[in-house]
């Protein structure tokens, strides 16, 4: 079928990470110049809907109301009895789980692509393979994904972009007290997948001393869940440049201020690929996971990465108790690369 010569009404599965979500950007992107008439929904949880929100190719999100792990089939069989009246001619599911496959199948829908992921014979039924010759990263499953919809095998895409909203970083800026300030660097101390992702906090405040002193601004950033890690940090702060916006802003106001920064400091977190998407010069910090499977998409970036032999394991905490692949990045050395991206 060529599809370029029918209009085509598609159901997206998203993402439940927030880095996911701000990559699937990319697919939609390749699909909505491949398919310029076509309807793309997205099916997604509710705090996703602020980065959809700037994502111009979705014309609709569908809030999924089951979450992350959770089975409950019967509210999923009520959400795609819902779904059934849209009539959407296929859907693409990005997750690999069992679990997300069963909205599209229970909703009807004629094609299901995806990857066959948990055995999901029959809830998939367009089926789609790895390709080999593509780095194995996050990125490239969603490209692919893309491809075997468009039935092509042109492997270029565009790097993930978020809309940033300048009426709303004016707001934000000035309800935060931010508005004209010059040498920005905001650190990102967090990580939701675990503390084996998580440069020392100890590291953290020993940047921000250096940082303040040296007169940049230093913004903490990140959710309410790491406030406690922003008041450590804060806890050095000598000449009152330091900041911590942990809990207080949302997504959307996030993406705004990570595009007024001159720099991002973090590890491998959802902020990064936010960073990405909006063109801030990021300096990322690898231990326990991959800067091959899950880079920052942009030419803008610093990757500090020691590559030691038991690295990447992806696990949550070190298991080996050493944590020698963030430790043993020193101060010196992001300092010293934030100095040179601002110059």
């Amino acid at each position: 079928m060529d599809l370029k010569n029918n209009k085509e009404k598609i159901l997206i599965v998203g993402p439940s990470w927030i880095g996911d979500m701000v990559m699937s950007q990319s697919l939609y992107s390749l699909l909505k110049a491949n398919l310029a008439d076509s309807e793309l929904h997205v099916l997604a949880p509710k705090w996703s809907n602020q980065i959809i929100d700037r994502i111009p190719e979705v014309d609709k999100v569908i809030e999924q109301p089951v979450g992350h792990g959770e089975l409950k089939l019967g509210i999923r069989r009520g959400v795609a009895k819902s779904l059934k009246k849209e009539g959407y001619t296929r859907a693409i599911i990005i997750p690999t789980s069992f679990k997300s496959a069963l909205i599209p199948f229970f909703a009807d829908i004629p094609i299901r692509t995806g990857f066959l992921g948990e055995f999901r014979y029959g809830l998939i039924n367009d089926i789609c393979m790895a390709d080999d010759s593509l780095p194995d990263r996050t990125i490239n499953q969603y490209i692919t994904l893309g491809q075997k919809t468009l039935d092509t095998k042109n492997k270029g895409f565009e790097n993930p972009r978020l809309r940033v909203d300048s009426e709303e970083q004016s707001l934000v800026l000035r309800r935060l007290d931010l508005s004209n300030q010059k040498n920005v660097v905001i650190l990102a101390p967090g990580a939701e997948y675990g503390l084996a992702k998580r440069w020392p906090v100890e590291y953290f405040k020993e940047l921000a001393a250096r940082l303040d002193s040296n007169n940049y601004k230093v913004w903490i950033m990140g959710s309410e869940k790491e406030r406690h890690l922003g008041e450590i940090i804060l806890g050095s702060s000598s000449n009152g440049n330091i900041i911590n916006l942990c809990g207080e802003t949302n997504l959307s106001e996030a993406i705004d201020l990570l595009d007024y920064a001159e720099v991002l400091v973090t590890n491998d977190s959802g902020l990064m690929h936010i960073a990405s998407a909006v063109n801030t010069h990021i300096i990322a910090i690898y231990g326990s996971s991959s800067p091959i499977f899950t880079p920052p998409l942009t030419n803008r970036k610093t990757i500090l990465y020691l590559d030691i032999e038991c690295s990447p394991c992806f696990k949550r905490e070190c298991y080996l108790k050493h944590f020698k692949c963030m430790k043993s990045i020193s101060m010196a050395q992001v300092y010293d690369a934030i100095s040179s991206s601002i110059s």
